[in-house]
């Protein structure tokens, strides 16, 4: 092989690896990702006995995981294998449970990007930070601010 097609191949190979490390993670972390609050120990799951009644809502949390509410309105946190391609902006997903149940074998898809992101977590959680009632404002709705009487 001579010199400049062998330099050619090595230009080539180290392009790709560079290309390579532009597309890797950040440490596994998005940096739009937020810590989750009220977070259970152990593991859970959400049964499908009717499919269309058991996922109410969803919410991504980046690229890092998601919180599900069953149709019972209770949230879990489920907290993907490693960072989940599109998950952030996706309009919807898809869900693949293992066996009849939502759990932490289960697989999310991101259809548009053509994503699938096993679960490495399945948790009971409080509700997402955007859709929390904050009790305090919740408190200053429901009685007005006390007024010295004129005197």
């Amino acid at each position: 092989m001579d010199a400049t097609r062998h330099s050619g191949l090595i230009l080539q190979a180290l392009g790709a690896v560079a290309l390579l490390a532009g597309c890797a993670s950040t440490g596994g972390e998005s940096t739009n990702a937020i810590t989750p609050t009220g977070l259970q120990t152990e593991e859970t799951s959400i049964p499908f006995a009717h499919l269309d009644q058991s996922i109410h809502d969803w919410k991504a949390n980046g690229q890092e995981g998601l919180w599900v509410q069953d149709g019972r309105r209770d949230w879990y946190y489920a907290k993907t294998l490693g960072p989940c391609y599109g998950l952030d902006w996706a309009v919807a997903i898809g869900i693949e449970p293992k066996g009849s149940q939502l759990d932490k074998f289960g697989i999310v898809t991101v259809p548009r990007e053509r994503t699938r992101c096993p679960l490495s977590s399945f948790v009971r959680s409080d509700a997402p930070p955007s859709l929390r009632k904050d009790s305090d404002a919740e408190a200053g709705k429901a009685a007005p601010p006390a007024t010295n009487p004129p005197g």
